[in-house]
């Protein structure tokens, strides 16, 4: 039952991620065949081909590879101004397929010509007006930033219903009343065993504070918030408080020394240190709210996003050594889709876990990557749709500001010159990924 259950989980995540990825290359698709550029495939996966199906002028299909998606939108890349357009082969309609001549110079100006033929050759006689690099430079950006948005609002849309109904584990609200109330002192290195006849009355204890009472005041302070409430435990310099608590509508004062000796510094040393110490643990819950909430701490998100992204070079690296057991791994280390799968699995098979839990488990796991893919993808750099984002911001402020100082048109940005850019990012990024992937196989991270 259990390797079931985990097969469940890795298939729900798996199959979501999947969903949300071909939400993504739709919100790219809609948009463009709106503006009304031609777009011949749209898939999910990469390599062979297993289903597919033509609609209209689009292929719609599934490849054998799992790793990610695809829409093919004609003529992103403009032709040269080196280049030669020629009608050098004509279809099965007979209709002229335009074709760029290839360029032998240089490697990376080679790189580029091939590019622009591959992406010419799709181009027939009546599709001259149907090409991406044609449209309006708002346009050019409303296409390319639909897929990351789509994902962005997959996460704000499953964010919203968990924080709502279930709450935030990022954001815990410690409440002033008392959830529990340790009967002793016990040492840090011996924590999690039962008291003894050698262990000291902790002071909650012995001032008769007991479960559900709520903490009003202390030492004649008003309680705002849990952190303070401890700070001034730990400062009582002679130990004496007078703990005011409401009980049952009725509103008590108690007494105690907070001032309490224990080996406190390290678990190895044995040196006893006098400490400010009171023994009650407060009622913790998590924070809920509706969309203005999900927005406040998707903003939280977006900065940690933002930081993490500048940081994945570095800990993808860490995580390299890792595996080859340089170093242990850190759990905090991003993970593939592998890892965000071995989640799933590790939360539906869990015992610890009831129905609930594990729902909201799979709900975040797909919410977070979601998050991460759109936020990753508006990286302005190519092969990323952040690139080409950039690429028609910056079309649109060279023409602004050519018709402002009464210029020509400068034209399209031609941003096939960032091809090697491409190639090294797209690079980059498949070591990273097959990095995280060998990682999750090798070294995972569990559920804690």
């Amino acid at each position: 039952m259990t390797a079931l259950l985990y097969t469940l989980g890795v298939l729900a995540f798996v199959v979501a991620i999947l969903a949300s990825i071909g939400l993504h290359e739709f919100g790219h698709l809609v948009p463009a065949k709106k503006f009304g550029c031609k777009v011949p495939q749209w898939f999910i996966g990469f390599g062979p081909t297993v289903w597919s199906k033509q609609i209209g002028d689009t292929e719609y299909g599934v490849k054998a590879i799992p790793l990610g998606g695809y829409v093919k939108i004609v003529g992103m890349l403009p032709p040269g101004a080196q280049d030669l357009v020629e009608e050098t082969t004509y279809d099965e309609d007979g209709e002229p397929v335009y074709k760029v001549r290839r360029s032998n110079t240089g490697l990376f100006t080679q790189l580029i010509s091939d590019a622009r033929a591959a992406e010419w050759e799709y181009v027939k006689q009546h599709d001259t007006d149907r090409l991406f690099y044609r449209l309006a430079w708002w346009k050019k950006v409303i296409v390319m930033a639909g897929g990351p948005m789509v994902n962005i609002a997959i996460a704000f849309s499953l964010f919203t219903v968990l924080f709502w109904t279930y709450g935030n584990p990022r954001d815990q609200v410690v409440e002033p009343t008392v959830a529990d109330v340790p009967a002793c002192v016990i040492p840090v290195a011996d924590a999690g065993r039962a008291c003894t006849e050698d262990d000291p009355e902790s002071p909650a204890a012995k001032a008769g504070i007991e479960p559900g009472d709520v903490i009003v005041s202390f030492n004649g302070t008003p309680f705002t918030d849990w952190d303070r409430f401890q700070a001034q435990i730990r400062d009582n310099a002679d130990g004496d408080a007078v703990i005011q608590v409401r009980r049952d509508g009725r509103l008590l004062t108690l007494e105690t020394n907070t001032t309490v000796t224990l080996r406190q510094t390290s678990l190895e040393s044995d040196q006893l240190t006098e400490v400010g110490f009171l023994g009650v643990q407060p009622e913790v819950s998590l924070a809920t709210g509706g969309p203005l909430y999900t927005l406040e701490q998707m903003e939280t998100m977006t900065v940690e996003t933002v930081q993490a992204l500048g940081q994945l070079p570095v800990k993808v690296w860490d995580v390299g050594r890792a595996i080859v057991g340089l170093q242990e791994r850190d759990p905090e280390s991003p993970v593939s889709i592998v890892g965000g799968g071995r989640f799933a699995g590790e939360a539906a098979a869990s015992d610890a876990f009831p129905m609930t839990e594990k729902l909201v488990t799979l709900l975040f796991l797909v919410a977070s990557f979601n998050f991460f893919i759109g936020m990753f993808n508006f990286v302005p750099l190519l092969p990323l749709d952040g690139g080409h984002i950039a690429g028609a911001l910056y079309e649109g402020l060279k023409r602004g500001v050519a018709r402002l100082r009464g210029r020509p048109d400068p034209g399209h940005v031609d941003v096939a010159k960032l091809l090697p850019v491409a190639y090294v990012v797209g690079l980059a990024m498949l070591v990273m990924g097959v990095v995280l992937i060998v990682a999750d196989l090798v070294v995972p991270l569990h559920l804690s």
